[in-house]
């Protein structure tokens, strides 16, 4: 890095990368290699990914990867409540961008279902996610330039309970100022005690941000910090 990029924070072990392609390349190898470790030793492991744009060439890179796929079961770290086929859907993204090549044979557990309304369905979401190998292999998270990750989003109506430790919930609702939509999203626990968590990130924009969200402060104003307060996390970030 040169002088003119931003500090790297100093809890973020940070993997720089000058492409998204190269980038997605790495990321795909090391979400691979995690959960092959982790099948020689359980029948079954589990991958939760983030969506948006940023996914996009990382999802392509990973569903070319060679893993027993047969053997893995994909979610969401979190989802807009929408229907599958709209344009802002994670699940539609998964579906169309890692569910191919190698990883076709993956299954897939979305989280949302028919319901008009996420308190309607929520209940039938977190008997799904039961249905999962937990605590997951690995987690990929993303993070928004306000310091959300996941649908954590600061002010969010539900954030205490998502972000609670001691929550037994699985997943959680929630609604903010900052997103449009209603969302569902797995809560803290359920993301952190992965075996593995990564952080996915573009642009000095989002490296700033991460910056900021290593000072002192409270979690809720920039919830990646939930994250950041335990082993160094490791970041896969372009320029």
């Amino acid at each position: 890095m040169n002088e003119s990029r931003p500090k790297a924070p100093t809890a973020v072990a940070l993997r720089t990368f000058e492409t998204s392609e190269t980038l997605a390349a790495a990321l795909a190898a090391r979400v691979a290699n995690a959960l092959t470790e982790r099948l020689r030793e359980v029948p079954r492991a589990a991958l939760a990914v983030s969506g948006g744009a940023t996914a996009v060439r990382f999802f392509e890179a990973l569903s070319e990867q060679k893993v027993d796929w047969s053997a893995v079961d994909v979610t969401l770290v979190d989802e807009r409540w929408v229907d599958e086929k709209s344009e802002r859907s994670n699940a539609r993204l998964v579906r169309k961008c890692l569910l191919r090549n190698a990883a076709a044979a993956a299954r897939f557990i979305p989280l949302t279902n028919a319901s008009p309304t996420p308190e309607g369905g929520i209940d039938e979401v977190a008997a799904r996610i039961e249905t999962l190998p937990l605590p997951p292999a690995v987690v990929v998270l993303g993070m928004g330039e306000d310091g959300h990750t996941a649908s954590f989003f600061p002010k969010g109506e539900g954030l205490a309970e998502a972000l609670n430790p001691s929550t037994e919930r699985k997943v959680a609702i929630i609604r903010a100022p900052g997103a449009v939509e209603p969302r569902v999203t797995l809560t803290f626990p359920t993301l952190r005690n992965a075996g593995l968590i990564l952080l996915h990130i573009e642009g000095a924009a989002k490296l700033r941000a991460l910056h900021a969200a290593e000072q002192r402060g409270p979690v809720e104003d920039m919830p990646i910090r939930a994250f950041l307060r335990g082993e160094p996390l490791e970041t896969f970030w372009r320029v």
